[in-house]
C-alpha cells in the first residue's frame, strides 16, 4: 500500500486527489493549518491520518512537526495547496508578496526539506502543483507568478538532486481549474464566474496519477494542462 502526504486536501484539485487515491486503498496523510481544520479533514476521510502545521509560517513547521508522528517511508509528497493575491506592482503591499510566497514556495521548500527521508527511504515521488502563471506572468499576477516560477525552480534543482538517489519530481502546470481559488480570482478580476469554462480538477488529478503511476523505467517532469473549450 503506497503512502501519500496531500496539501490542500480540503478543496478543488487536494479534495479530489484525496478522493481517488483513497478509492484506491493507498495510505493518506492530510496536512492540516490547525487542529479543527485538522478534524474536518478526518471526517471526509475518515482512513487517512493528519498533521498539523500551517503554510502560512514556514518557520514553525519543523517545530510543529518535532511533536508529531512522521511517516516513516513516503511515496509520494504531493504539494496542491495555496493561495493568490492579485493586484498591481504599485499597489500590492509586502504583507501581500510575504504571505503569498511563504504558503506557495517557503512552505513546500520547507516541508520537503522535513520529508525527504522518508521519500529517499521509498524512493518517493514529490509532486508539484504548479500553475500556468508559473511559466508566464501577467498584469497583476505578479506575487501570485513570481511564487510559482520560484516553485518551478525548487522542483527543478530537487530534481537533479534528488534523481540519482531514485526520488522523482514532477511539476503540474494546470490552467484555470473550477475550484474556489479560481472563484476568488474572479471577484478579484471583477468577473463572473462559470466554472463550465474551467478545467475540472478531475482531469488535472487524472494528469497527476498518471506521472505517480508511470513505470520506475521512466519519469514525467512537466505537465502543461490547457482548458480544452
Amino acid at each position: 500500500m503506497a503512502a501519500h502526504l496531500i496539501t490542500g486536501a480540503g478543496s478543488g484539485i487536494g479534495a479530489v486527489l484525496a478522493e481517488r487515491l483513497t478509492e484506491r486503498g493507498d495510505d493518506l496523510w492530510l496536512l492540516a493549518r490547525d487542529a479543527r481544520r485538522a478534524a474536518e479533514l478526518r471526517e471526509r476521510f475518515p482512513a487517512a491520518k493528519t498533521l498539523v502545521g500551517n503554510l502560512a509560517d514556514p518557520a514553525k513547521l519543523s517545530w510543529a512537526f518535532g511533536h508529531q508522528a512522521l511517516p516513516v517511508e513516503l511515496d509520494s509528497l504531493l504539494h496542491v495547496a495555496g493561495v493568490v493575491e492579485l493586484g498591481r506592482v504599485g499597489d500590492l503591499p509586502v504583507k501581500a508578496w510575504q504571505d503569498t510566497l511563504n504558503v506557495n514556495l517557503v512552505a513546500p521548500a520547507e516541508l520537503t526539506r522535513l520529508l525527504l527521508p522518508s521519500l529517499r527511504l521509498a524512493k518517493g515521488h514529490v509532486v508539484f502543483v504548479n500553475s500556468g502563471a508559473g511559466l508566464s506572468a501577467g498584469a497583476e499576477w505578479s506575487a501570485y507568478a513570481a511564487s510559482k516560477h520560484g516553485l518551478k525552480a525548487l522542483a527543478d534543482s530537487l530534481r537533479q538532486e534528488e534523481h540519482a538517489g531514485g526520488v522523482r519530481v514532477t511539476s503540474v502546470y494546470p490552467g484555470r481549474t473550477a475550484t474556489p481559488m479560481q472563484v476568488k480570482v474572479h471577484q478579484q478580476e471583477g468577473k463572473a464566474y462559470d466554472a463550465e469554462r474551467w478545467i475540472d480538477p478531475e482531469s488535472v488529478v487524472r494528469a497527476l496519477l498518471t506521472a505517480l503511476d508511470l513505470p520506475r523505467d521512466a519519469e514525467i517532469t512537466e505537465i502543461t494542462v490547457r482548458p480544452g473549450k
